[in-house]
């Protein structure tokens, strides 16, 4: 595939080319295939480079016949979603200047049946020592409820946590899911955690995304670069590599995921391997939370800013 204009840098900084982005797609291709493939795409897009503005573009207009797309009703209209399912599709996105591409938890042609529930941790400050034990905390729970689970870097600010589950979730059981459980880890440590949307409510303390899993809600991709200097990726590690703290959210990135997939190839290769019954998870879950705990988890993360009050014009005197 011919690639447009691949000298122009998109993080000039550090002198990252767009034809360097597209072979770093390439070269990962094989890694990352796998994890993009049956998911929608919605592409974060960058054609004068992460210095300027990007935009979120989810509908494919003008592509080539060859690209596949999925139609998903959305409000008044139809978008049509890149689906990226080989090489050549991988390497069309880059050549788009798209940096990120964020997936659905759901694959065609059972769209509206995640096979991930997912976790995005997200703390106010750098704080390493805390994130890390928030993580390892989400990880434990998880394992209480009988599921095992899967991280990898955001590339950004914090971590990214994932269970695969077997066929028969739903949007709903899985969103009842994330939340409870979300729930149930700001109760056991209110002073680490929260689940509050209103940054201003947090007090410093690490905000449990439990949104991710919803219809048409979207997270990083594994192995996708992050639009921020150096050139993070999002990359799949080990809890063991969590735990000692060798590992952190811009601990990889596209220059040096050559000699770490070499290393230790997709630590997320057998995943969907160990996909899991959701329902027994969350009967045990239930049974750890009150109503009052509910109530209170859905309070803190659908709480929102009360409108300002307009101060009525003076009347000229």
């Amino acid at each position: 595939m011919i690639i447009s204009h691949p000298e122009k840098l998109l993080f000039p900084a550090d002198g990252i080319s767009k034809g360097e982005l597209c072979a770093y797609y390439q070269a990962i291709a094989p890694l990352m295939l796998p994890h993009l493939a049956g998911r929608p795409v919605t592409m974060e897009r960058f054609p004068a480079g992460i210095e300027r503005k990007g935009f979120l573009q989810k509908n494919v207009q003008s592509a080539p016949e060859w690209l596949q797309t999925v139609e998903v009703p959305h409000e008044q209209r139809t978008v049509h979603y890149p689906l990226i399912d080989d090489e050549r599709s991988l390497l069309w996105l880059a050549n788009q200047n798209c940096i990120t591409p964020h997936v659905w938890s759901s694959r065609q042609p059972a769209l509206g049946r995640p096979d991930l529930c997912v976790f995005d941790l997200d703390p106010a400050r750098q704080a390493p020592a805390e994130l890390r034990a928030a993580a390892l905390a989400v990880r434990d729970v998880l394992s209480e409820l009988g599921l095992r689970s899967w991280v990898k870097t955001s590339g950004s600010k914090g971590f990214h946590i994932v269970v695969p589950l077997a066929e028969g979730a739903t949007f709903e059981s899985v969103w009842r899911f994330a939340h409870g459980t979300g729930a149930l880890l700001v109760k056991r440590q209110p002073q680490l955690l929260t689940q509050e949307f209103l940054k201003a409510e947090r007090a410093g303390r690490i905000l449990i995304d439990t949104g991710r899993s919803g219809p048409g809600a979207t997270f990083a991709a594994a192995y996708a670069v992050r639009a921020r200097a150096g050139a993070p990726v999002s990359a799949p590690c080990s809890w063991s590599e969590v735990e000692s703290g060798a590992v952190q959210p811009q601990s990889f990135s596209l220059r040096a995921m050559a000699s770490r997939s070499q290393q230790v190839g997709d630590p997320w290769a057998e995943l969907y391997a160990h996909a899991a019954e959701l329902a027994p998870a969350l009967a045990r879950l239930e049974a750890r939370l009150s109503p009052d705990d509910w109530q209170a988890s859905l309070a803190a993360a659908t709480r929102r800013p009360k409108p300002r009050k307009r101060t009525p014009p003076r009347s000229p005197s």
